[in-house]
């Protein structure tokens, strides 16, 4: 296999330093964390969907 052939890496997202951030900046980091997880969440279901209907239509197992 040609390692050109490959995927290119993905970004790592980098840990946040925490340190320096107060209580309340903290509890909204959490806030902008979950909607980000949200977020994904419901990319995961909308590909999932997706991927059912292509199923469905080819009558993949």
């Amino acid at each position: 296999m040609n390692p050109d052939d490959l995927d290119p890496p993905r970004p790592v997202a980098k840990p946040v330093d925490m340190q320096g951030l107060s209580i309340q900046d903290l509890k909204d980091y959490i806030r902008s964390l979950e909607a980000e997880i949200d977020r994904a969440e419901a990319m995961i279901a909308q590909k999932e969907s997706h991927k059912s209907g292509a199923a469905s239509l080819f009558k993949i197992p």
